[in-house]
């Protein structure tokens, strides 16, 4: 086999093929008597040697020099000698023919061919340090060679930045660079965007050598741990120094990669999280001129019939049905000031799927999140609201926020009417703070908590919580079991006490007893109405006046009180 019909080796090293074109080892007629299929094994480094243990002084990937001193006389040293090289997954044994060995023992040459190791005899004598010398400069030289393309790549990428490009054509540059198709995915292993070698489709999507989407090779081995793979985190904002935005990877379908590769991928990297980060500044400056927009409107300081013309300027057609509010507070109440980019990119790229017009703003002040989506007709409320909900709250965990947020709905109103239905939504998403999670609640279910959240300062409260359930709360103090859960979980089920029963995961004479317990401490009859009204109401105004007031956490509220 010629050394041109070979395949070619990872770019940035030689291979044994070319190393047996240089001038110093084809001064000793070269004869390949073993492995001739391998030649394209590349060469790492040179090492000359005769110590019969040699196999241990080497790590792989050596082209192994000797006059074979080392291999010994008898057939089972000889094959022991060669094996151990092959296990060292060595490039390749050039054995110089003379004094030693005329020709090369037969258990040589078969433990060789059957290891797969490349076997080279030279039938004339050649220096040993010149061979070792022109190897290295080859080496040297190409690696030098690709590390001046990765700098030439890294010059075009940050011209196409410059030039207004993005993330597509840098993974697309990178990909041409590799020979292989370039992926980048988020922190959590999903897929943003694709590039393949010689792509020139846009979107982040190109093809690959040979015609292959990128996007097939992704589902068909991202997840098998190719080996070779380059894998470059991307680094981006977060607790620690080391917060990863996104990880840039190259799969070697095509041709193997190089530690070249790795080092352009790390320098690729960095551009990608400047670019990223710029993108997520961006979208939070644009999110916060958004939420400005919905807080003038829902505050009255914006004439009704401006907001539609407003709201296209900021790419929002909501075309002629009803408008949907909808408020999201986190749960912390007040958002530090270095995630509102993270949060503020991460749910706007999930509120992309919900399949209808949104505009999404950011509050910083009040730490909220106030949105619009356009609706057909108002029987869409319930499923759109299902979507944003979900999308708000799967884009709060994405940016780093492991406590639920708090999403409230809103009456889908028009836009004379959108303002005031989007105040009384951020109002109420203060006011259902610490009430029990849900995917989303609807403002029309609040209308008692937002009474009592406005009530909060107000020492008549207290006063009315501590006289309806102040022997309870004082029995919860100093005993167990508490029986404050029992009476929530006996109000929500409205009086059934099956289903309280189950809740609870007690038996039926085991919630009997705890009922009787808790009318005798409060001295009222469960099954009276006024008396289970007074008790709904006292528990929903307990979470407004224990321990703190509504406003703590979270600045003023929505209303401005």
């Amino acid at each position: 086999m010629e050394p041109h019909d070979l395949p070619p080796g990872p770019q940035g090293t030689i291979t044994v093929a070319r190393a047996l074109e240089l001038p110093a080892l084809r001064r000793g007629l070269p004869e390949v008597v073993a492995a001739a299929d391998r030649l394209h094994r590349p060469v790492r480094w040179v090492h000359a040697g005769e110590a019969p243990n040699i196999a241990a002084l080497l790590k792989g990937g050596e082209l192994l020099l000797t006059t074979g001193l080392g291999l010994g006389s008898r057939p089972a040293e000889q094959r022991a000698f060669v094996r151990g090289l092959a296990r060292r997954d060595i490039a390749a044994l050039v054995v110089e023919l003379g004094a030693r060995f005329p020709s090369l023992p037969a258990a040589v040459v078969d433990t060789a061919r059957a290891c797969g190791l490349p076997l080279v005899q030279l039938h004339r004598e050649v220096p040993f340090v010149a061979v070792t010398e022109e190897i290295h400069t080859e080496l040297v030289n190409q690696h030098y060679t690709l590390l001046q393309r990765a700098e030439e790549v890294h010059r075009r990428c940050t011209e196409v930045l410059l030039g207004g490009g993005g993330v597509p054509e840098v993974l697309r540059l990178f990909a041409d660079f590799t020979g292989n198709p370039v992926f980048l995915e988020t922190a959590e292993g999903r897929l943003l965007y694709a590039a393949g070698p010689g792509s020139g489709g846009g979107g982040g999507r190109g093809g690959c050598a040979g015609g292959a989407d990128p996007l097939q090779v992704w589902d068909g081995l991202r997840g098998a741990s190719l080996a070779g793979s380059v894998v470059t985190d991307v680094p981006g904002q977060g607790p620690g120094g080391g917060a990863v935005r996104a990880r840039l990877v190259v799969l070697p379908v095509n041709v193997p990669l190089a530690p070249v590769h790795r080092i352009a991928a790390e320098r690729a990297a960095g551009l990608l999280a400047v670019v990223l980060l710029q993108a997520r500044q961006e979208e939070e400056l644009a999110a916060r001129g958004r939420g400005d927009f919905l807080t003038d409107l829902a505050e009255g300081r914006l004439d009704p019939a401006d907001a539609p013309g407003l709201a296209r300027v900021l790419g929002f057609r909501s075309g002629d049905g009803p408008l949907l509010p909808v408020v999201m507070r986190m749960a912390t109440g007040l958002v530090p000031a270095d995630s509102w980019a993270a949060l503020a990119c991460a749910v706007q790229e999930e509120l992309r799927a919900v399949g209808v017009p949104v505009l999404l703003g950011v509050r910083l002040p009040e730490g909220r999140v106030p949105v619009l989506a356009g609706l057909r007709d108002e029987a869409e409320r319930a499923a759109v609201a299902g979507r944003v909900a979900a999308a708000l709250r799967s884009g709060a965990e994405r940016a780093g926020f492991r406590a639920p947020p708090v999403v409230v709905v809103g009456v889908a109103s028009a836009w004379s009417a959108v303002g005031g239905a989007l105040r009384h939504a951020a109002e109420a998403a203060v006011a259902a703070e610490g009430a029990p999670d849900r995917s989303w609640h609807d403002v029309r279910r609040l209308d008692v908590d937002v009474l009592l959240w406005r009530l909060r300062g107000d020492g008549d409260l207290a006063s009315f919580v501590e006289r309806v359930l102040g022997p309870l709360l004082g029995h919860d103090r100093s005993a167990r079991p508490a029986l404050l859960p029992t009476l929530e979980a006996y109000l929500v089920h409205g009086g059934r006490k099956a289903e309280t029963a189950r809740e609870l995961h007690v038996n039926r004479q085991t919630l009997y007893d705890r009922l009787g317990r808790i009318e005798r401490l409060l001295g009222v009859e469960l099954e009276d109405p006024d008396a289970a009204l007074a008790l709904g109401v006292a528990l929903r105004a307990r979470r407004h006046v224990v321990g703190r007031g509504w406003g703590d956490g979270g600045g003023a509220g929505p209303s401005g009180d």
